[in-house]
């Protein structure tokens, strides 16, 4: 699949997470993005893989991003936060990755307000970790760890 030295894990954030650990902390906790990203990388480099992180406020970029690694990531893992409930075109987009896809959530999404129950993900998605934490990226790091040279499902 991707053509590099080692192999590499994506992970996207979306709308609002640039403000982890101040926003509303008692749903999402006082760990920032620059503490996410640490335990994810550290998870990736345990597996021998890089680690692309990244986060956007903008849905078109978050787009761009899916199409530029749907050839090369061996995995992606994604909290679309917000978007996770409006966005086809991000859907759209992930259905394109050929490599391993973890939708991950800080909450519990399902025992959340009902129009947060919905994802446009989850069907694209090879696992999805929702309510474990900001623990739930480095669960979804290794999910892609563990599946490599797994075929996708769809």
């Amino acid at each position: 699949m991707a053509e590099h030295l080692r192999p590499s894990i994506v992970v996207l954030n979306g709308p609002n997470l640039n403000l982890l650990g101040e926003r509303e902390p008692h749903l999402y906790g006082h760990a920032t993005l620059d503490d996410v990203e640490a335990m994810c990388r550290e998870a990736a480099e345990r597996g021998g893989h890089d680690l692309d992180f990244r986060q956007t406020n903008h849905e078109g970029v978050m787009i761009d991003w899916i199409q530029e690694v749907r050839h090369t990531a061996d995995g992606v893992v994604i909290n679309a936060a917000g978007w996770t409930h409006t966005s086809v075109a991000i859907r759209d987009a992930l259905s394109n990755v050929e490599g391993t896809i973890v939708e991950v959530h800080i909450t519990d999404i399902h025992a959340r307000e009902e129009f947060r129950r919905q994802s446009f993900i989850s069907d694209v998605a090879d696992h999805v970790v929702v309510g474990h934490g900001v623990r739930g990226y480095v669960e979804a790091v290794d999910l892609v760890i563990s599946r490599e040279g797994v075929p996708r499902h769809h």
